[in-house]
């Protein structure tokens, strides 16, 4: 192995819930400078606990003092492997930090136990959906659901939906970079702090806002926090 590989900086990818890595496909880094890998969803155990399925998730991760990015539900599940492995930097997008940052209605569910009542057997008919779509927008839409939500065994989704509302984090590691977008409906911004906010990102801003993490992640990751002072174009709050 070359020197030049040594120095490369490993950059793991963690998707949404129900998503397959390919959300990431249009994620450029340098590569001269670094090396993306994808991480991918593991059917959960029975009863399997969040660090129970965290540990296994680290058994694909194959390098030392890597960056781990990960996406909503994939955000968390990131924040959880970072208690077990040295990571060079912390990223989510879409997500959480702490259980302050949920929801009301994610907090009822979670208080409620209503989460339970939901239909996770709808992704069954996510490929159906093109067909009875009457527009053009909600074809396209249909399409994206259909490409990027592939991961629909009904243990997962129930396992996920159930750890994502109950999520309990004790602490949030004072290094970690969110990024978030200002019209997410999934984690609203009004719950959100100490985030850099992309100025009309959505849920899914990691597919359709590609070009602003082609733009700025490789500064975030060599420079952390120290990027956001020093680039008067990433805003933070």
């Amino acid at each position: 192995m070359s020197d030049s590989a040594k120095e490369l900086i490993h950059v793991y990818f963690m998707p949404g819930m129900a998503a397959n890595p390919t959300i990431f496909e249009f994620v450029k880094l340098p590569e001269d400078q670094f090396k993306i890998h994808w991480l991918q969803w593991l059917i959960p155990t029975r009863d399997e606990s969040i660090k129970g399925y965290s540990q296994r998730i680290i058994e694909n991760i194959h390098h030392e003092n890597i960056v781990l990015i990960g996406v909503s539900f994939g955000g968390v599940i990131v924040q959880e492997i970072a208690k077990y492995i040295k990571v060079r930097r912390l990223i989510i997008i879409s997500s959480i930090k702490c259980r302050d940052e949920l929801p009301k209605k994610m907090k009822f569910a979670s208080k409620t136990g209503v989460y339970k009542l939901l239909p996770v057997g709808l992704l069954d008919y996510v490929d159906q959906l093109e067909k009875v779509a009457v527009n053009d927008y909600l074809k396209k839409r249909a399409k994206l659901y259909q490409q990027y939500l592939s991961v629909r065994d009904k243990y997962y989704l129930s396992w996920a939906i159930q750890n994502m509302v109950n999520w309990d984090c004790s602490t949030v590691n004072p290094e970690i970079i969110h990024i978030h977008g200002d019209k997410d409906v999934v984690f609203p911004i009004k719950y959100i702090s100490d985030a850099i906010v992309i100025e009309g990102g959505t849920h899914v801003m990691i597919i359709n806002r590609f070009r602003w993490f082609n733009n700025y992640l490789p500064d975030l990751i060599l420079k952390g926090k120290e990027a956001i002072k020093n680039n008067p174009k990433i805003i933070k709050i």
